[in-house]
C-alpha cells in the first residue's frame, strides 16, 4: 500500500513510536505546545545520517530558543538509537519506526527505490505541516531549511 504524501498545509498524521528508552512518544503530545521539526533519515551510524544528526545537534539550542522540538525517525531499533545518541551526544529524541508505518503515512518515498528517504517536516503548534524539505544527497541543508522557515513562522 502506498500512501498519498503529506503536503504543505495538511495536518500532520499523528503517530506513536518508541524512543531510545522504549518510552512511547506521540506527535500529538506537542500540539499546542511547540513546533516540531520531524526528520526522517535512512540509518543510524552511516556517514550522511551522522552528518545530518550532528547538524541538528549543533543547532539544537537555536531550535529550542525558537520554541521547537527536534525529533529524528528511522527504522533502527531503540537500542541502535541509544548507541547512536550516546556516541554523538544527540540531545533530541530518536524514534524507532521499525515497520516503516509512520514513514509510509507521511509518504516519504524511497530513493532509487532502494534507500529510505531523507525528508524533514516543520509542523506548527496546531499540527499543520508548514515546510517539507527532501534531499538524500544534501543532509546538511535540512537544518538550515528548518531554521529559516521556523524564523518566518515566529516572525
Amino acid at each position: 500500500m502506498t500512501s498519498i504524501p503529506v503536503r504543505l498545509g495538511d495536518p500532520a498524521p499523528d503517530f506513536e513510536l518508541p524512543d531510545a528508552d522504549g518510552t512511547t512518544v506521540r506527535l500529538s503530545d506537542y500540539r499546542g505546545k511547540s513546533e516540531v521539526v520531524l526528520f526522517f533519515y535512512p540509518k543510524d551510524h552511516t556517514p550522511a545520517c551522522t552528518m545530518e544528526a550532528c547538524s541538528f545537534r549543533d543547532s539544537h539550542e537555536a531550535f529550542r530558543d525558537a520554541g521547537a522540538v527536534v525529533i529524528g525517525v528511522s527504522s533502527d531499533s531503540p537500542d541502535s538509537h541509544r548507541r547512536f545518541a550516546d556516541r554523538f551526544r544527540l540531545p533530541y529524541l530518536l524514534l524507532s519506526d521499525a515497520e516503516g508505518t509512520v514513514r509510509e503515512r507521511f509518504g516519504v518515498a524511497r530513493t532509487l527505490g532502494l534507500f529510505p528517504g531523507r525528508v524533514t517536516y516543520l509542523i506548527d503548534r496546531e499540527g499543520i505541516v508548514r515546510h517539507i524539505f527532501s534531499s538524500q544527497l544534501q543532509p546538511w541543508r535540512h537544518v538550515g531549511e528548518a531554521l529559516d522557515v521556523l524564523a518566518k513562522l515566529r516572525g
